[in-house]
């Protein structure tokens, strides 16, 4: 089965899921992909495109948590990497591996980060 490409704003978003595991909600997927993507600023309206998109695509899944007191008896929508999401992950984490060796190749290892 071919995975779906991916673009890099797609990728930090996988890589927010699976770095927050059970703790992967709109507003945390946020916070860590700003962390991931510093000093650029990211929109939390992007972050919910885009886990619409990748939901459609079949690399994440999601359900609803349980209604909590602090959240006003509301519950949160909770993401995980579907499979298909891991492979497109760890086949993207492949590539920019690959990349980096070759641009430290030339560079030197003075610039791998």
């Amino acid at each position: 089965m071919t995975v779906p490409v991916t673009g890099s704003f797609e990728q930090l978003v996988l890589k927010a899921i699976l770095a927050l595991r059970d703790d992967a909600y709109g507003v945390s997927i946020h916070a860590k992909v700003e962390h991931l993507s510093r000093p650029r600023k990211v929109s939390l309206g992007a972050i919910y495109i885009t886990l619409d998109r990748l939901q459609n695509k079949g690399m994440i899944c999601s359900r609803r948590s349980e209604p909590t007191a602090e959240r006003g008896g509301r519950s949160k929508r909770c993401y995980r990497l579907s499979a298909q999401g891991e492979r497109a992950l760890q086949e993207s984490s492949a590539t920019a591996k690959r990349m980096l060796d070759s641009v430290v190749g030339v560079w030197g290892k003075e610039f791998a980060i």
